[in-house]
């Protein structure tokens, strides 16, 4: 839904007398006018950054050194998985690796002997291709346990869990003695959130989704503060639609700071976004480009017309030495009750909004009569008795 801010209009009467009817021209006094469109929804408070903190090896949880709440730095060492198996299977590894080492020098040593002799054909093409066998096996089966000594120590070094942002602890899911269980999907052990950096993921309306755009500045509040008013800034808005009840409305997404940590993720925002903010603009009421003067016989005493010598595409009608001078302008933005003159108007022009009829006795406009309203008593006698 939307909302209008604007200033009030300054009229200004210019009235007209006949024996019959009398009339008014209501004008607009143009002056520097703030003209604001705001578009409202309501949003869900969210962390930019938050992180599920999980283990890649399997292990018994034997130390956990923040809990709730606990504000964390990027590479605190936060949790612990017990080492034991981890370091005895990096013990298998060094071993195997050396094992594997004084295979391939052994069979390095006698490849590049063979081969020498091949050479001289001081030996068979069997015994050659036998060591050169031999030889590249070796190297293979070395190279293979180079890795997995790095894999080993690798998976030493994630028995130690640190954290990879800094934040604070939105949640931990494990208890100390518990068993995690590496596989396709990560176990969690944390939830670490950046509460310094937030966003409001709001629901727009498809009515006005089309006036909000990246950049747009944007006020809030929310449920738990109800007397501050929260800023922010229109980040991204998002095409993909949510059909609720038959209601279809799009994400845009506000960022907003948050030093003191008041705003929480999953709090309730509610949206004021500014799809239109102009300072000091020249505008008039939207009425004002509608009017259309009288003729010259239909009010005598009003300011006479002074039409433009070639129609322009916009234009307006000002008091100037009682006369209506018709005015061509350019136009700016506008929300539901102002248009902003680029130019053709300056600041104390009177720009004609409508023509009013007063009653004969010039005691004010004609009120219209409603016919469900009580008559006062005598009003059914005939004038004439």
């Amino acid at each position: 839904m939307r909302k209008t801010i604007f200033p009030a209009a300054v009229l200004l009467a210019v009235s007209s007398c006949s024996d019959k009817t009398s009339f008014e021209l209501d004008t607009y006094t143009v002056e520097a006018t703030s003209l604001s469109e705001v578009v409202t929804a309501t949003g869900t408070m969210e962390s930019v950054t938050s992180v599920d903190v999980g283990t890649q090896v399997t292990g018994i949880i034997s130390n956990l050194f923040v809990d709730f709440n606990d504000q964390v730095t990027k590479g605190q060492l936060i949790a612990e998985i017990d080492k034991t198996v981890l370091q005895s299977e990096l013990q298998s590894a060094d071993a195997t690796l050396a094992s594997a080492k004084a295979t391939y020098e052994y069979n390095k040593t006698n490849f590049e002997r063979d081969k020498a002799l091949h050479a001289e054909k001081l030996i068979s093409d069997y015994e050659y291709q036998t060591s050169k066998k031999d030889y590249e096996v070796a190297k293979l089966a070395y190279e293979k346990s180079q890795s997995d000594r790095v894999r080993a120590a690798k998976n030493l070094t994630y028995a130690e869990i640190t954290s990879p942002i800094d934040g604070i602890v939105v949640s931990r899911e494990v208890e100390e003695g518990q068993t995690v269980v590496s596989s396709m999907n990560v176990a969690s052990l944390y939830v670490i959130a950046d509460l310094d950096h937030m966003q409001v993921v709001g629901a727009v309306d498809e009515a006005d989704i089309g006036q909000v755009k990246v950049g747009q500045h944007v006020t809030f509040t929310v449920d738990a503060y109800p007397e501050d008013t929260f800023t922010g800034t229109v980040t991204q808005v998002r095409i993909n639609p949510t059909t609720t009840n038959n209601v279809v409305t799009y994400e845009a997404i506000v960022s907003t700071t948050n030093p003191d940590h008041k705003l929480l993720p999953g709090m309730t925002a509610n949206l004021s976004i500014f799809t239109l903010e102009l300072e000091g603009a020249t505008a008039v009421p939207l009425k004002a480009l509608k009017f259309e003067p009288m003729a010259d016989d239909e009010g005598s005493n009003l300011p006479k017309p002074q039409p433009l010598k070639e129609p322009a595409k916009n234009s307006v009608w000002v008091v100037r030495d009682n006369k209506l001078v018709e005015t061509a302008v350019e136009l700016g933005m506008k929300n539901s009750v102002y248009q902003q003159i680029t130019s053709g108007l300056k600041q104390g022009d009177k720009v004609a909004l409508q023509y009013e009829e007063k009653a004969s006795d010039n005691k004010g406009p004609k009120a219209q009569e409603n016919p469900f309203m009580p008559k006062p008593p005598g009003s059914n006698r005939n004038k004439g008795k």
